[in-house]
């Protein structure tokens, strides 16, 4: 394998387990990942971002360095004052 993306994709197929972890934390990535490049495009400081939430700065920093899952509240708190919406979207279901 050359890459990492070799070595998740090789996981992926012999391991359901640790397809579902993997999968599951590329999603996190994915949305924390956007809130940060919105909120840096948008020249917000974590403690702004916290303020206009209402929610305290530690908890921004935590779900920026993936210390802690959100709960959907508060990303929708988060996501509001940065223009971002979230959205759900079937996949598609194999083995059922």
């Amino acid at each position: 394998m050359k890459t990492w993306n070799d070595y998740k994709n090789h996981v992926k197929t012999i391991d359901p387990e640790s397809k579902k972890d993997i999968e599951e934390a590329e999603n996190l990535a994915s949305i924390v990942g956007a809130m940060i490049e919105q909120r840096n495009a948008l020249g917000i400081s974590q403690r702004e971002l916290a303020s206009i939430c209402g929610i305290p700065q530690s908890s921004v920093a935590r779900i920026e360095s993936f210390k802690t899952t959100p709960n959907l509240e508060t990303l929708l708190k988060i996501f509001q004052p940065l223009g971002l919406k979230l959205s759900v979207s079937a996949t598609k279901q194999t083995g059922r």
